[in-house]
């Protein structure tokens, strides 16, 4: 294997697993303010002052792509169990279920039970307004979430 190509292999590896381990620190869970705390600590430990600009700059190296691919890490959960991923990036308009095995939309049942598991359940819209569409469930963020 190319050792750039090894190099990339494992940052992204242990990037996903550093934002894995420690998403659930930022409090509260599955809000914008959980996001930019895990950012802010980030950046204080990679050296940044903590000052506006120092943290701007940290963003700014970063880029889109790779802040991109750590926020996706940082709002799914996976449930194996459930055979379910769960995408839950609040700057967007629902919740995405989706099946870890399978093309078929996921039952609402298990996507009930995952949302609980996860501390989503109160957090998103009733079922009613849940939409099943090819291969996914869509749920809405509740009112009080918007």
């Amino acid at each position: 294997m190319n050792p750039t190509a090894l190099q990339a292999t494992l940052f992204d590896f242990a990037i996903g697993e550093l934002v894995r381990q420690h998403r659930e620190s930022f409090e509260p869970l599955w809000t914008l303010e959980s996001w930019a705390k895990l950012m802010i600590w980030l950046a204080l430990n990679c050296g940044c002052s903590g000052e506006r600009e120092a943290l701007e700059q940290f963003a700014a190296a970063l880029g889109p792509r790779l802040t991109g691919r750590l926020r996706r890490v940082f709002f799914e959960r996976e449930l194996g169990d459930l055979e379910l991923k769960l995408l839950a990036d609040p700057a967007e308009a629902q919740v995405l279920a989706l099946p870890l095995v399978g093309a078929a939309a996921p039952e609402l049942p298990r996507v009930a039970v995952a949302l609980e598991r996860v501390g989503l359940g109160e957090r998103v819209a009733g079922r009613e307004q849940w939409q099943v569409l090819e291969g996914l469930v869509a749920v809405p963020w509740g009112e009080r979430c918007a």
